[in-house]
């Protein structure tokens, strides 16, 4: 249960400010169908966080807790130095395929090697349960968009999104950094 809890505000809050959130918000925006769009994000946010949570079960086993906790420590600090850059609103580009598999593709592209996946991926290592991870990690995705999908073209306008994005990359980074002294041994 650690691990779905952990892996869903680790996400929720990693995805704030993201290029994720925002291509949802423009895809939502610029096609009005804000529920195919959920159902793109939801398959490829699940799809994303499988592959990571599975990659992440599998080094487990081959390294021990201390440098497992020391990757979760990494996987913090990458996420809080992530988050103290600005991201610009994607390109949708052609939508010359059907609108879901557009949308897929496109959120798949953009979790792909996205500090939630790290996340994921050393959650599911240090917790040694791949399916919660993943499942909290899709949760904490779909939240997260879930405001961007709802106002969509305004969303960047009305969103706080550098009052949330600066305080959860440092938080990331406190973490992180004491994640790193305890993989250390030095507390």
């Amino acid at each position: 249960m650690d691990a779905l809890l952990t892996a869903f505000v680790a996400a929720g809050l990693a995805e704030w400010g993201d290029k994720t959130q925002l291509l949802v918000a423009l895809l939502a925006a610029r096609s009005g169908r804000p529920g195919i769009v959920f159902a793109a994000l939801f398959v490829a946010g699940l799809l994303s966080n499988v592959l990571a949570a599975i990659a992440g079960l599998y080094i487990a086993e081959t390294i021990t807790l201390r440098a497992l906790s020391f990757l979760l420590a990494l996987a913090l600090l990458f996420a809080g130095a992530a988050g103290l850059f600005v991201r610009r609103e994607p390109k949708a580009g052609s939508l010359r395929l059907p609108l879901f598999a557009a949308s897929a593709i496109l959120l798949l592209a953009a979790e792909l090697g996205d500090r939630t996946q790290f996340l994921t991926f050393a959650l599911a290592g240090r917790f040694g349960n791949a399916p919660l991870a993943a499942a909290g990690a899709t949760a904490g995705t779909l939240a997260a968009c879930l405001p961007a999908l709802l106002i969509a073209g305004q969303f960047q306008a009305k969103a706080p999104l550098r009052a949330i994005r600066y305080p959860v990359a440092a938080l990331f980074l406190v973490t992180g950094f004491f994640a790193a002294v305890s993989a250390l041994r030095l507390i």
